[in-house]
């Protein structure tokens, strides 16, 4: 299975990036399986940087290992998603102990719903009904270096 990563460099070497920004699914190196959902994330982290280029890396998952992980999985925004992705962002003491937590990411467009379940305005409920006909795209978050550790860099490309 080939992953997607945007970014304004080409990354042959993935690392887990320990950000003092909040993730949906904390700490680690983000791919996609979507080669569009990574070209908009090379764009916007280009505009954020300033400098680089908009450059999508291509990588081969080996699905066989996968199974010797611990992968966590969210095949959509659900209840516990939604709890998972609020902890990430706002408690900066959560933790977690998986490999891969692959599941819905949460872009521009459901951040002002998320906004509003993290200041109690939506309920639970509320929250994951507005988000479900967002038809989000997915996100895998590479959390420990077993996990990279199944990751082949393919090529670099330039958009």
């Amino acid at each position: 299975m080939l992953l997607y990563h945007g970014s304004n460099i080409a990354v042959e070497k993935p690392q887990i990036i320990i950000a003092d920004r909040r993730l949906d699914f904390g700490a680690g190196f983000y791919l996609t399986s979507s080669y569009e959902q990574a070209a908009r994330w090379a764009d916007l982290t280009m505009q954020r940087r300033g400098n680089g280029t908009q450059i999508v890396s291509v990588y081969e998952l080996d699905e066989e290992k996968l199974n010797t992980l611990f992968v966590y999985k969210f095949e959509q925004a659900s209840v516990e998603w939604l709890k998972f992705v609020s902890n990430n962002r706002n408690d900066i003491s959560f933790s977690d102990n998986h490999d891969i937590v692959i599941g819905p990411v949460a872009n521009d467009r459901t951040m002002p719903v998320l906004r509003r379940y993290f200041s109690g305005v939506y309920t639970e409920e509320e929250a994951i009904r507005r988000l479900l006909p967002q038809k989000l795209k997915d996100q895998y978050a590479f959390k420990t270096e077993k996990a990279i550790s199944i990751l082949a860099f393919k090529e670099a490309k330039l958009l």
